[in-house]
């Protein structure tokens, strides 16, 4: 298409929100708002990207460092039509479409953005991003004909009783010409109530001077603005109702969908099986044909083939588990590799480690991998056996089909083939318990008997 650029307006303080962090930076699916934005634009391939900062833009310069986006600063904040001017000075020499939209609507796709950029053609100098709600609210209205010709912008204040039952409502997100929008915004006023220039003036000014300004049609959800921990909230739930739904309609089943809650890049392969009360954290990859059992909370994990996880699991990042590996009830797992059929059944604590394909890991193991200074590997080797309730003490390597038995403390390395067993002595004194049972119960009475 027309070459692009996209202004983002995400200058207000965010008051509502109640918070040290910036509005459009509060996360959706494990990602700030305003990346959902930036995202969805870059599937356009935009020539630049402007984010208008004010109150704390700090915080947005440090966010956007690493990705191709200026950001310019608007100071004092004298409404959006100001905002947008603030952009000016860096799409300078600039020729092509701008957009101009806000971060705290981060669901806008970058399909809508692109019929807004195709409406501008002929003698179409604006178009106008419109929705109908099933509340009107506050919102302004757009009076269009059903061509899409807006014919009058108008906000709720100064609508007549007509207009205000017109249910084509404005977002605010607006597409115009370089060799335009800088004019237009430029002859914004700011004869109101509050002193501000609005940017959809813009559009008013247009139709003032015979300009057409035509309006494009999205879904309510799309465009709806977040200024608040509810509205967040709000947005989050329809967001993971969303990923849900693509989910199921990508081969994963989802036995009970609403507890299920999914990352922004959560990547789940065909015949997936999710049970109740799971989550995914970022950078989990599942593979086809793997169970996440009820309860389970994953993180920067990397799961194969038909691997099986929980019930009340816990994968932290850099847990793997190649083909056919099984992780069961209480089981924590960090930069940890379990091989392929590999098993740690329950009760148990795999950190730093490599554990080899067959092997079978006891409950209530766990590798100690941190002396309080460092971490330190643990390599277990193939089909070895570990006995329930050991300690192996990193850096330390099990043998393949190594044995070690149960209750044991490993601070060696212990050879392929291998029986290690790290106990003390067992003391044996027969009738023991029962004389101490009967001396204490004596007591016991003689001290009732006292009182």
């Amino acid at each position: 298409m027309t070459k692009f650029a996209a202004i983002i307006l995400a200058a207000g303080k965010g008051t509502r929100m109640k918070s040290d962090l910036h509005k459009v930076l509060h996360p959706i699916g494990g990602k700030p708002m305003l990346f959902h934005l930036l995202d969805s634009f870059e599937e356009l391939a935009p020539a630049h990207t402007v984010v208008v900062a004010g109150d704390r833009h700090e915080q947005l310069c440090d966010a956007v460092a690493d990705r191709n986006v200026s950001v310019a600063l608007q100071e004092p904040q004298l409404g959006t039509a100001h905002a947008a001017l603030m952009a000016k000075d860096a799409l300078g020499g600039f020729e092509g479409l701008v957009m101009v939209s806000f971060g705290d609507c981060p669901m806008v796709k970058s399909a809508t953005v692109q019929k807004l950029c195709d409406a501008i053609q002929g003698d179409t100098k604006v178009a106008v991003l419109g929705f109908r709600p099933d509340d009107t609210l506050a919102y302004g209205r757009i009076i269009a004909d059903e061509d899409g010709t807006v014919r009058k912008m108008v906000e709720h204040k100064d609508a007549s009783e007509e207009e205000r039952a017109c249910n084509l409502c404005n977002s605010g997100v607006i597409v115009a010409h370089s060799k335009d929008i800088w004019r237009l915004l430029e002859g914004v006023g700011n004869d109101n109530a509050q002193g501000e220039y609005y940017l959809p003036d813009v559009a008013t000014n247009a139709i003032a001077e015979g300009d057409r300004v035509v309006a494009v049609e999205t879904s309510p959800s799309e465009v709806a603005g977040i200024n608040s921990r509810a509205e967040l909230a709000t947005a989050e739930a329809q967001w993971q109702d969303f990923k849900r739904e693509e989910a199921m309609a990508a081969g994963v089943s989802l036995k009970a969908p609403e507890t299920v809650f999914f990352s922004w890049d959560t990547e789940l392969g065909r015949d997936v099986v999710v049970e109740p009360h799971v989550v995914f954290g970022p950078g989990v990859k599942v593979a086809d044909h793997a169970l996440i059992r009820a309860f389970s909370h994953l993180e920067g994990a990397t799961l194969g083939e038909h691997t099986s996880v929980g019930p009340y699991a816990r994968l932290r990042p850099g847990a793997v588990l190649e083909e056919g590996a099984f992780i069961g009830n209480f089981v924590e797992m960090k930069k940890a590799t379990l091989g392929k059929g590999a098993k740690a059944s329950h009760l148990t604590y795999l950190g730093d480690a490599t554990v080899g394909a067959g092997a079978n890991i006891g409950a209530g193991t766990i590798t100690c991998n941190y002396d309080g200074y460092f971490k330190h590997q643990t390599v277990i080797g193939e089909r070895a056996f570990i006995g329930s309730n050991s300690s192996l003490i990193a850096p330390v390597n099990i043998g393949a089909d190594a044995i070690i038995a149960a209750g044991s403390a490993v601070s060696r390395d212990v050879a392929a083939g291998e029986l290690r067993m790290v106990r003390g002595e067992q003391l044996v004194k027969p009738g023991w318990a029962d004389r101490f049972h009967d001396t204490m119960k004596k007591k016991k009475a003689a001290e009732r008997d006292r009182k």
